[in-house]
């Protein structure tokens, strides 16, 4: 487990392009929080980074369930399961080819048994100051090597 502090919206996002340069092929980010904790901010940046793309429109997909980005030879399926009633539907919306490529899963509760393994856990949660700590869980030893992210850098 390893908690890094998020400060404001920058600092989230700073996490977001720090983690896609460590994203491979059969890749699971699963990312928690209550609304509004910053998991869609996250995701933004980790997606246009991956992309190559800082300004690059990157929908909520709160009512598709899933959107699909092409980056670097390798599909990213960007899943927002709130709306999901259980895993069952998972299989109608791709999921098995998806996790050939790298998911990036907000509201992974809902996964049930199809909770990849190996998958680097993301908890957003409120600091009580205004910003957030990400807790991270999973990656077994690649967690150890991520740096810390640096702010200064566009998204």
């Amino acid at each position: 487990m390893r908690d890094i502090p998020l400060p404001d919206e920058q600092a989230t996002a700073a996490l977001g392009r720090m983690l896609a340069a460590h994203l491979h092929a059969g890749d699971a980010v699963l990312l928690e929080g209550d609304l509004g904790a910053g998991k869609t901010t996250l995701a933004r940046a980790l997606l246009r980074s991956l992309c190559g793309d800082a300004t690059m429109e990157v929908p909520s997909p709160s009512y598709t369930l899933v959107q699909v980005y092409e980056a670097a030879g390798t599909e990213i399926s960007h899943f927002d399961l709130w709306r999901l009633d259980g895993p069952d539907a998972l299989h109608e919306l791709g999921w098995d080819d998806a996790c050939e490529g790298i998911v990036l899963v907000e509201w992974p509760d809902r996964l049930g048994a199809l909770k990849p393994d190996g998958a680097l856990h993301i908890h957003l949660l409120h600091d009580g100051a205004g910003g957030r700590i990400a807790r991270l869980g999973g990656w077994d030893g690649r967690l150890a090597s991520l740096e810390a992210p640096r702010t200064g850098e566009a998204s």
